[in-house]
């Protein structure tokens, strides 16, 4: 009867015969036009934690969200848009 299990090398020897395959491309975000942004969308586009994001918010130096209900805030595309194109002003 064969042996059913296969050592570690074995196991490693046969991984590293594999051939790799490229990564698929990654998609570039567009920032829209118009429309909604939820948080995770928003701190694709800007490169700040989510505490420095409400602090921001706090302090009034990053747009103000919008309460859809009591549990989904949303940010406007257009307020974040000109907040970033703002950024790239003042440096």
């Amino acid at each position: 009867m064969p042996n059913i299990r296969t050592s570690t090398a074995a196991k490693v020897a046969a991984s590293s015969a594999l051939p790799t395959t490229p990564a698929a491309p990654v998609s570039t975000l567009t920032l829209p036009e118009t429309g909604f942004l939820r948080q995770p969308q928003v701190l694709a586009f800007v490169p700040i934690s989510k505490s420095t994001l409400w602090r921001r918010i706090q302090a009034r130096t990053f747009p103000e969200p919008v309460k859809l209900s009591e549990r989904v805030t949303v940010w406007r595309a257009e307020d974040i848009r000109r907040w970033i194109a703002q950024q790239g002003q003042s440096g």
